[in-house]
């Protein structure tokens, strides 16, 4: 595996070595003793997600807060997404600064989230199947986000406004600059 920093402490790109022959191919796309060697982040997960969406649908930003944040391990096994994060680190010096990569079944490439992210994706492709580990179990009193059009982030969906499909839920979350001490 080849593991790439990003310029957001913790959020790592990770690129699995893929082996194919004439049968096709395997890799392997989590090994806990390889992550935890190169990253020194110890990270067990404990749930695993399974999404699928069509062209525009943009599912974010999402984040669990206090004791029930999440680190998550996300790829795209079937078309394209883009995936945003933002740091939402208050002692972070990339404090309320975003990154953003294209994850494809073609390029195989998965995105480390650790804890005090908000994350969400936007599906680039007809359709696309996102599939994500996490480090904690879903903890509904727990959830929140940021409004994925929030224009202090002033994030690139890569998607016209037109053609965007976002839920009634996150159409109603906050502003970053509303998201309070206690959220994070």
């Amino acid at each position: 595996m080849k593991f790439i920093e990003t310029e957001l402490q913790g959020l790592y790109i990770i690129e699995p070595r893929v082996f194919e022959d004439n049968r096709g191919l395997f890799f392997e796309s989590f090994n806990e003793r390889v992550f935890q060697e190169y990253t020194g982040i110890e990270c067990d997960f404990v749930q695993d997600n399974h999404s699928y969406s069509t062209y525009g649908v943009l599912r974010g930003l999402h984040f669990q807060k206090g004791e029930h944040m999440q680190a998550k391990l996300v790829r795209t096994i079937s078309g394209k997404v883009l995936d945003i994060v933002v740091d939402i680190r208050k002692e972070s010096p990339t404090y309320g600064k975003s990154f953003s990569v294209e994850l494809s079944a073609e390029n195989r490439k998965q995105l480390f989230v650790p804890k005090g992210f908000a994350h969400g994706f936007v599906v680039l492709s007809d359709s696309a199947e996102f599939v994500y580990k996490c480090d904690t179990f879903y903890h509904p009193a727990s959830e929140s986000g940021i409004i994925y059009n929030d224009e202090q982030l002033a994030l690139d969906w890569k998607v016209p406004e037109k053609d965007l499909i976002v839920s009634d839920k996150d159409l109603e979350l906050p502003k970053f600059e509303e998201i309070s001490l206690e959220t994070c």
